[in-house]
């Protein structure tokens, strides 16, 4: 006698007019229904089919939607929220040392953690973003924003030379992140990644226990390289060699490595990344604000490297509008290139779902609508004016819609926003806590 097989009890239906699942690679399911049980993904057939196999679960119409996966920030300082247009109009070093490092140090604690990543929780899952990528200070207090606010987070086991109010001193910093990780480990909402500052920042000595850590526990290294012609200067200075370069002879070229920016690139340097299979978090807005630069990321994503999208923190966009940015991205990838057929909608919607997944060592889980992973999910509504006629909902999503048009989403099956509005956030608490942070940094 064969041995019992659970099966698990559907409990949601969705029933969108049509559902990207995002692999395989290109597809567009319409008429088709998401089935959902116990907060992971079952399968994707079509409606009519659906509804008479599980007549008990749940039915969610959204007649005028498009389902596809939650978003993934692949790069941003959520708690930075609370500097937003703090300090605009500014190159990057004088924005650091000028305005915004000075800023923090008046400011920085759990508490200014907490509330600026709540305020960002609100932000982002109001605009389909189901899952960050934060490095900042004291990220137990962010761990506890984004508890508070039931999304998914990878949260940077951040690494400076420099004392803050956090810590005292490289082995302060890994040693506080690392304990944090040991307390949540059981939470399946939460991943880590370690998150050397830049090069600029960071000693080879501490690159070195962060490779160590990294390679010993499987985790991601989070890391802005190449973001300014400055930077690189700086360094042929003081190391004789161009930041990829001492970051090659430290040995933090592997798939483990997510490479922030990345704007100044050399031809060869694609190939190093792409040849030790590197990910990319490509900040196209921030990157601009700051005249950093234009990353090359169509000969990125031509050499096979794995790119991804992020918006950086709010200083420096100064929204965490995942829409704007994957738009402005294609845009920008097709002027910069010179060429109309360069990053095409659907390699767009990819960058902010599957491959911030993959950087993130979570496309198992997340990124897609596969069944067995988790229903990490938004409801698109391609309705109104500005959205009509729909000859291609990819090519909507990705040039016309925004995030205002974001009705429903979902992390791990839970209903987050539910027709634009939040489930358990109070935007009245976050304005208050917004107004009393700008008072205490005014003049």
């Amino acid at each position: 006698m064969s041995a019992a097989v659970d099966t698990p009890v559907v409990d949601t239906l969705l029933l969108p007019r049509w559902v990207i699942p995002i692999r395989p690679a290109g597809r567009v399911l319409a008429g088709h229904a998401v089935v959902l049980a116990d907060g992971k993904i079952v399968e994707t057939l079509a409606a009519v089919d659906a509804v008479a196999r599980y007549p008990d679960a749940k039915q969610i119409d959204l007649p005028k939607h498009v389902v596809l996966p939650g978003l993934i920030n692949l790069h941003t300082h959520a708690a930075m929220t609370l500097l937003r247009g703090y300090a605009d109009d500014m190159a990057l070093m004088p924005w650091l040392h000028t305005r915004i490092w000075p800023a923090e140090m008046k400011l920085m604690s759990a508490d200014f953690v907490r509330d600026g990543t709540l305020l960002a929780c609100a932000e982002m899952l109001l605009g389909g973003v189901t899952c960050m990528n934060d490095m900042y200070f004291f990220p137990e207090a962010a761990a506890q924003a984004v508890r508070e606010s039931h999304m998914r987070a990878a949260l940077g086991i951040i690494l400076l030379e420099f004392p803050s109010p956090y810590a005292a001193d490289p082995d302060d910093y890994l040693a506080k992140g690392l304990r944090l990780r040991d307390e949540l480990k059981g939470e399946p909402r939460f991943s880590f990644t370690i998150a050397p500052h830049a090069p600029y920042s960071v000693s080879d000595k501490s690159f070195e226990k962060a490779l160590t850590f990294a390679d010993e526990l499987g985790l991601p290294v989070h890391v802005h390289v190449h973001e300014t012609a400055d930077e690189i200067r700086r360094s042929l200075e003081q190391y004789g060699v161009r930041p990829l370069q001492r970051l090659q002879k430290l040995g933090l070229l592997t798939p483990a490595l997510i490479a922030v920016h990345a704007v100044h690139l050399d031809e060869a340097e694609i190939a190093l990344l792409a040849e030790h299979g590197c990910s990319i978090a490509h900040c196209p807005a921030s990157n601009m604000k700051l005249a950093s630069g234009f990353a090359p990321v169509t000969k990125m994503l031509q050499s096979g490297i794995n790119v991804g999208i992020g918006t950086d923190g709010a200083a420096s966009n100064n929204r965490l509008d995942m829409f704007a940015e994957m738009r402005l991205a294609a845009l920008l990838a097709k002027a910069f290139a010179g060429d109309a057929t360069a990053l095409p909608a659907f390699a767009a919607l990819e960058m902010v779902t599957i491959n911030a997944a993959r950087a993130l060592g979570l496309d198992e889980r997340i990124g897609s609508i596969e069944p067995g992973k988790d229903a990490d999910l938004i409801a698109v509504e391609i309705d109104g004016p500005g959205l009509a006629p729909c000859y291609d909902p990819v090519s909507h999503l990705v040039y016309a819609a925004g995030r205002e048009n974001v009705s429903d989403v979902w992390v791990a099956g839970e209903n987050l926003v539910r027709n634009r509005e939040l489930a358990f956030i109070s935007l009245e608490d976050l304005e208050k806590s917004a107004f009393l942070w700008q008072n205490r940094l005014a003049p």
